[in-house]
């Protein structure tokens, strides 16, 4: 590989419809580094922020990228464009574990038996 090939360059569109880049990154990268760099770069302003990079999914071309794979290797020769921006769409699911926890809990507390011996 040669020059731009080398490099990808993509941005992260956030469920609001915003975006974070475009920034190039070398192929070799990981999506665990993307996902460090989107939680870097988070808006400040908003308030859903991960924490962690088992926060996010990243979603590329219809699928779920793994964390171990590189760049080059979520690459879509379908969907890439040489020279093009890569849009990746971040799903943050912090927020839906906490709902589900919540909502777990919650009830529990509904659905209580009680049990009356006459």
């Amino acid at each position: 590989m040669s020059g731009s090939q080398d490099q990808l360059e993509i941005k992260f569109r956030l469920t609001d419809g915003s975006d974070i880049g475009p920034i190039n990154y070398p192929v070799a990268t990981s999506v665990a580094t993307l996902k460090e760099n989107i939680i870097a770069q988070w808006p400040k302003e908003k308030d859903n922020c991960p924490l962690t990079v088992k926060d996010i999914k990243l979603i590329s071309a219809g699928r779920i990228l793994e964390n171990a794979k590189t760049v080059g290797e979520c690459r879509s020769p379908l969907c890439d464009v040489p020279g093009g921006v890569t849009t990746m769409h971040v799903v943050v699911v912090q927020q839906l574990q906490e709902k589900e926890k919540k909502l777990t809990s919650d009830d529990h507390k509904k659905n209580r038996c009680v049990c009356v011996i006459l």
